[in-house]
């Protein structure tokens, strides 16, 4: 009798444990698109975007940001989506880029001085007044906080000053700040279907002096929500403490509206494969193997170049895509030869285009990109086709050649698509997808899932997994009786 009621007992709490991982939080981040899909952005303003974006994020590569340890860039000019983020007590709502180029979210604090007053984006700026916000706290130069999150040494005068920073661009823009810790607010969705408001602190940037192209008032928002893997990023602060998995996704819609679904979770998807993460590089890379195109081969061992030409970054604040010169030629080489009796191949203003009279879906190939791990990312003539809004039947590629001889796949390429970060595993995993259609996420981890204002189905794995063992419970108990 004693041995019934201890595996009674022992079984009971695997019910309990297995039971609540069925209990998720969501936090809600709607996406908008910085550029209109009608009419179609020129390749001038899509590229010259991007340019400036590059010479922040590859140079990193080149041996670092001035005055910024880790990766990337704080140019709230970058990307074509951005969400909203909730800070302070009380809250207050900020638009905020989405980067996965650089790990600080920093916001345009109160006083700023050389910050936009206005927005070309229609949306209305707002700054942060830690002055105002009863849970905000500025992080001193004496606090161990500051001695780990990315910092210009010089700012810190003495221990009583506050823990500052400096970032500066290439382009001539940049902006300084310091750090403070305050709340991060979210809504939790508890089982399927109740909603609970809730809130953790975090460490983020509080920009007081802007100047440059951040300045400009045409693309302006409130900051920028940086998604790299450092320490103070904030899915490393709230996967740090187990308030979320330590996996993000995106699923961005590439139509007329824009938009689509930001999780901080993993989006489960069967037709979704991954290709490890190269270890030790400052921005999501991955080892591109091979392209094939039209029955041709393009092999990294023995036509790349050098040792690094396979080297691929994903980037969704990226507009185009961007490969080596060798890559980009043998590209348009042999899409011009597969299309040759049925487009007439021209240069428009510097890019290369086609004339075509029938659907580009009928004659232009698919290009896959083999990534390792057997992992292929197939591009349609739909997607790496842009058309040119100002001369009829005129396609051009939108590929474009990479000055700092890396490769870079932005939105041309990652719309549409269900890409999955997983930093847990060091893997970054993708999927064909209607990003306007509903997307599970995997509530197996026991940890809370944020997202956005997307649909999403919580997945039915828990309960599952609950309902099976409570089967095995049945059983035993049917058995032990019996005993």
């Amino acid at each position: 009798m004693r041995l019934f009621f201890c595996l009674i007992s022992a079984l009971a709490s695997a019910v309990v444990v297995v039971a609540g991982t069925a209990a998720t939080s969501l936090n809600h981040f709607p996406l908008h698109r910085t550029f209109p899909h009608f009419p179609t952005p020129h390749f001038h303003s899509l590229t010259a975007r991007d340019r400036l974006r590059h010479s922040r994020l590859l140079r990193r590569l080149a041996g670092g940001i001035v005055n910024f340890s880790v990766k990337g860039s704080s140019d709230p000019f970058v990307g074509l989506y951005f969400t909203k983020v909730k800070l302070g007590n009380p809250e207050r709502e900020f638009n905020v880029q989405i980067d996965t180029g650089s790990d600080i979210l920093w916001v345009t604090c109160s006083p700023c001085d050389g910050c936009p007053q206005s927005s070309g984006l229609g949306i209305e700026l707002n700054l942060f007044d830690a002055t105002k916000s009863s849970s905000a706290r500025v992080v001193p130069c004496s606090d161990p906080i500051c001695a780990a999150i990315p910092t210009t040494r010089d700012q810190c005068l003495s221990q009583t000053d506050r823990c500052g920073y400096t970032f500066h661009y290439r382009d001539r823009s940049g902006t300084s700040g310091f750090y403070i810790t305050d709340s991060m607010h979210f809504d939790i969705l508890l089982g399927e279907s109740t909603i609970a408001n809730s809130s953790a602190p975090i460490v983020f940037g509080c920009s007081i002096y802007q100047y440059g192209d951040l300045t400009r008032a045409t693309k302006a928002l409130d900051g920028i929500f940086g998604f790299g893997q450092g320490e103070f990023s904030v899915i490393s602060q709230l996967s740090s403490r187990g308030i979320t998995p330590k996996v993000f996704s995106h699923c961005l819609k590439g139509g007329e509206n824009g938009g689509g679904i930001l999780v901080l979770g993993e989006i489960l998807e069967p037709s979704i494969v991954y290709s490890p993460l190269i270890p030790s590089q400052p921005h999501y890379t991955l080892n591109l193997q091979s392209i094939a195109l039209s029955g041709q081969l393009f092999s990294n061992p023995t036509v790349f170049p050098i040792s690094n030409a396979g080297e691929t970054i994903i980037d969704s604040g990226t507009t185009l895509a961007y490969l080596v010169e060798e890559v980009y030629d043998w590209i348009v080489s042999v899409i011009t030869s597969a299309v040759s009796q049925s487009a007439t191949p021209t240069i428009s203003r510097g890019n290369q285009c086609y004339r075509v009279s029938t659907s580009i879906a009928e004659i232009f190939p698919e290009i896959s990109f083999n990534f390792e791990g057997i992992a292929a990312m197939v591009v349609t003539p739909e997607e790496y086709l842009q058309f040119d809004s100002i001369e009829p039947a005129l396609w051009c590629i939108g590929f474009q050649k990479a000055e700092d001889r890396t490769n870079i796949l932005g939105d041309l390429v990652l719309k549409d698509k269900i890409i999955v970060y997983d930093l847990a595993r060091q893997r970054i995993g993708w999927a064909n997808y209607d990003c306007s259609s509903s997307v599970n996420v995997s509530v197996t981890s026991g940890k809370d899932v944020f997202i956005n204002e997307g649909q999403l189905s919580v997945s039915s794995s828990s309960r599952k997994h609950f309902f099976q063992l409570l089967n095995i419970v049945i059983v035993l108990l049917i058995h032990l009786k019996l005993f």
